[in-house]
C-alpha cells in the first residue's frame, strides 16, 4: 500500500507562479534536507520518452492538446513517491495542486500534504525574470504577452488552493522577492520547523 509507505515522509506542495523561483528553491532544498524533487510535467515527459505503452497513450493525448487525466498523473506521482520512499526524506511536489479538486485526489489516492510552500513573488518580479531567462532560454513562452496569460491563468487556479489549504494551517508564504539565498532562508526556516 503506498500509504503505508509513505506514512513517516514529509510530503510539501510547492506552488509559486512561472517565475518566482520554485525550480531554484526546490533545487536547493534537495540538497539540504535530501528531500525528492517531482515535478508532474518531468513526470510526463520522461514517461513519453521512455516509449512505454502509458508513454504513448500520454503522447496522444498532450500531441492533441489535452489535458493528461488526473488518475493518470497521480498514479505517475504515487509510483514514483513509492519507488523512492526508502531513500527519500520526504517530497517536494513541485506545481502541484493546481485545483482543489487535484488537492483531493492526491489525499485520498496518496497522502495528505504536510506543508504547501507558496513561493510568492510579485506580477512584476515574475515578468521581468521570465524575460531575462528568455535571453537565453529559447522557451518560446517566455515572450511578454504570454507570460501575461501565464500569469492570468496561474493566479486564477491557485488562489482557491491556497485558500484550501490556508484553512487547515499549513500554507507557508514566502517573500520570493529577494534573492535565492533571502528566499532559501525563509524556506529553512519552515521546514526545520517540522522536524
Amino acid at each position: 500500500m503506498a500509504a503505508e509507505k509513505l506514512k513517516n515522509h514529509k510530503i510539501i506542495f510547492v506552488v509559486g507562479g512561472p517565475g518566482s523561483g520554485k525550480g531554484t528553491q526546490c533545487e536547493r532544498i534537495v540538497q539540504k534536507y535530501g528531500y525528492t524533487h517531482l515535478s508532474t510535467g518531468d513526470l510526463l515527459r520522461a514517461e513519453v520518452s521512455s516509449g512505454s505503452d502509458r508513454g504513448k497513450k500520454l503522447s496522444a493525448i498532450m500531441e492533441k492538446g489535452e489535458l493528461v487525466p488526473l488518475d493518470t498523473v497521480l498514479d505517475m506521482l504515487r509510483d514514483a513517491m513509492v519507488a523512492k520512499a526508502d531513500s527519500s526524506k520526504g517530497y517536494l511536489i513541485d506545481g502541484y495542486p493546481r485545483e482543489v479538486k487535484q488537492g483531493e485526489e492526491f489525499e485520498k489516492k496518496i497522502a495528505p500534504p504536510t506543508l504547501l510552500l507558496y513561493v510568492d513573488a510579485g506580477k512584476e518580479t515574475m515578468v521581468k525574470r521570465l524575460l531575462k531567462r528568455g535571453e537565453t532560454s529559447g522557451r518560446v513562452d517566455d515572450n511578454e504577452e504570454t507570460i501575461k496569460k501565464r500569469l492570468e491563468t496561474y493566479y486564477k487556479a491557485t488562489e482557491p488552493v491556497i485558500a484550501f489549504y490556508e484553512k487547515r494551517g499549513i500554507v507557508r508564504k514566502l517573500n520570493a522577492e529577494g534573492s535565492v539565498d533571502d528566499v532559501f532562508q525563509q524556506v529553512c526556516t519552515h521546514l526545520d520547523a517540522l522536524k
